[in-house]
């Protein structure tokens, strides 16, 4: 089967953006000037970097889809009790605040340790002078990084001075199926706490992200029409028990004129066994 790929323009959010510096030819950065083609985002609010996708490769084979077993319900049952998983989850999700001396921008992360160990997107803190964290009882903290890999778009962070925080479970991500209702948790637009819902729209999905510089990063990724939009990068993707299967990184959206990129449904998330097999390392 011959892949298929196509590039997109790329999006920058900052709240207080410099000027985009230039990258490789392929991809582009929205400076200012409309946008009108399709988008392939990073979904990161503002961030030290750009840290946007620009290319989608389909997989060399359709994923079958498959039963869904207890406790997921079929997206033709019950419907998945958000309610309660919100409840659960949301303790161990946390917003992430970087700042340069030019921009500022605002992520996601996942609590792993009670003392204040945070996992997140390289993009979110990549080039960051400065991170704090909030946590779910409102309380900002500032926060280092302990490790970073921009290959795989993970970030390790120690949030400063905190103690028995709500550590995050993580599933099996190779159990998860398409067709599994999932529940994204972040900061969209720095809204933070925000609970969306959906499924698993598909698995091994290609996504390849400009990174720092001239970098392409490329990781295998679920799919999910869970609404994810920037701001939600470096946060969870939820199963019905309320265990990370992946973390939210990427959006496809268009654009319009003068406009930002949104959800239109076609989100991406790093499977929790490609993160799980990297934390380690990370801090």
């Amino acid at each position: 089967m011959t892949e298929t790929r196509q590039d997109f323009p790329s999006l920058r959010g900052s709240l207080d953006e410099p000027a985009a510096p230039a990258v490789a030819p392929g991809f582009w950065r929205r400076t200012g000037t409309a946008v009108t083609m399709a988008a392939l985002v990073a979904a990161l609010v503002g961030g030290a970097t750009g840290g946007a996708v620009g290319a989608l490769s389909a997989p060399e084979a359709a994923t079958s889809t498959a039963a869904v077993s207890t406790p997921v319900v079929s997206t033709t049952g019950v419907s998945l009790n958000v309610s309660a998983i919100a409840e659960k989850v949301l303790p161990s999700v946390v917003q992430v605040n970087v700042a340069t001396s030019q921009s500022r921008g605002v992520g996601s992360g996942v609590v792993l340790s009670s003392d204040g160990r945070v996992l997140t997107n390289n993009h979110v803190v990549s080039g960051a002078q400065q991170v704090s964290v909030t946590l779910d009882d409102g309380r900002t903290v500032q926060a280092k990084v302990l490790g970073a890999d921009a290959d795989s778009d993970l970030a390790v962070l120690q949030a400063e001075g905190v103690s028995g925080l709500t550590a995050a479970t993580f599933a099996d991500s190779d159990s998860v199926r398409v067709g599994d209702q999932v529940v994204a948790i972040g900061s969209p637009e720095g809204l933070q706490g925000t609970v969306t819902s959906g499924i698993v729209s598909a698995l091994d999905r290609t996504v390849t992200v400009p990174g720092t510089g001239r970098r392409a990063v490329s990781y295998q990724a679920i799919q999910t029409d869970a609404s994810i939009n920037p701001g939600n990068s470096g946060g969870p993707l939820v199963n019905a028990a309320g265990e990370v299967v992946a973390i939210n990184s990427a959006i496809y959206s268009p654009t319009s004129d003068g406009g930002e990129a949104g959800s239109v449904g076609i989100g991406f998330s790093i499977p929790s066994n490609q993160v799980r097999s990297l934390i380690g390392d990370l801090g």
